[in-house]
């Protein structure tokens, strides 16, 4: 575990979770059906829809990121959007079906100037009836407590992966940065969005540190994002090998079981996914999803897809 002074008293240890990951299959489903039945409506499912309101030109080094700068991947830089623009998109989204619109800029931390313009949007958002997300980097204590003024309801930052994997994955900010920003965002009693990435060459143990640390934060967020590797053309990651879809659900049903009141959202990398590969993930606790064909820069499930699927499995949209 990193240096810092948010772990106390641990809820789940690395083994306990490691242990839960090798559980048989079958009880490992039990156990997180259960405990999603306890907490949630297992027919039920929040959507969500993602929008880069700035793409590309980022700093970082992240790995698996077509915006980072320094890679090249097709991915053209664009200005911050206007607010009129992501009104336009957000109304969309709500037609759509969407109950939480989230914002999404390529930087390292905001600029306080580029910080207002957002805040007019999670303002005019929040006006249309729906709930509101950002992720725009690492935050300070002063700017967290502007975006809780201006109403924003979660704070999206991830952890990406275990402790001691990080370092092979990013190198231009360390793992307390993002652990400072989730304590700045939970200080300032806005909601954490909190998940990682799983397929990028981590072994088991590494995702059963990434979701030991985050069931382990003094309180466990919200929402917890599992991302599949979306192995992108002139990224660092571009040529790792996908993750096997049972191990995918394996962690889905770990984050469960260990987050129960928490929704866990399968997020990048289901454009990829079968049928069958998703109706496993909701079986195993996942009751939330982004809906839209397109998420920051790579392909989504596409909205009707989604509806064919939600029809199938009798799944209905959280209102």
């Amino acid at each position: 575990m990193p240096d810092s002074h948010i772990f106390t008293n641990l809820r789940w240890s690395r083994e306990d979770v490691a242990a839960l990951l090798a559980l048989p299959f079958p009880e490992l489903m039990y156990r997180a059906q259960t405990v999603h039945r306890e907490n949630f409506d297992p027919a039920r499912v929040q959507i969500s829809t993602l929008l880069s309101i700035k793409t590309g030109g980022c700093p970082e080094d992240c790995g698996y990121c077509p915006q980072a700068a320094g890679v090249e991947t097709g991915t053209k830089a664009s200005r911050l959007m206007a607010v009129e623009a992501v009104l336009a998109e957000a109304r969309a989204a709500k037609e759509k079906g969407a109950a939480r619109f989230c914002m999404g800029a390529a930087w390292r931390s905001p600029k306080d100037h580029d910080l207002e313009h957002v805040c007019d949007m999670i303002e005019g958002v929040k006006a249309l009836g729906l709930e509101t997300c950002v992720t725009l980097g690492m935050l300070t204590a002063p700017q967290t407590a502007r975006l809780k003024e201006a109403g924003l309801d979660y704070y999206n930052h991830n952890l990406d992966t275990s402790p001691e994997y990080y370092g092979k994955v990013i190198t231009t900010r360390t793992y307390q940065d993002r652990l400072d920003t989730l304590a700045n965002v939970r200080d300032a009693g806005i909601n954490v969005c909190c998940g990682g990435i799983v397929g990028m060459g981590e072994d088991e143990s590494d995702r059963a540190g990434l979701i030991a640390t985050l069931a382990n934060l003094p309180q466990p967020p919200e929402s917890v994002p599992i991302n599949a590797l979306v192995a992108v053309e002139g990224t660092p990651l571009a040529k790792a090998e996908p993750i096997d879809a049972i191990d995918f659900v394996r962690v889905v049903a770990a984050a469960r079981i260990t987050m129960p009141k928490s929704y866990v959202r399968l997020s990048a990398g289901r454009e990829a996914m079968s049928d069958e590969a998703q109706a496993l993930c909701f079986l195993a606790g996942a009751n939330s999803i982004f809906h839209g064909e397109k998420l920051l820069t790579t392909k989504n499930a596409s909205v009707n897809h989604d509806e064919a699927l939600f029809a199938r499995l009798g799944i209905q949209p959280e209102a």
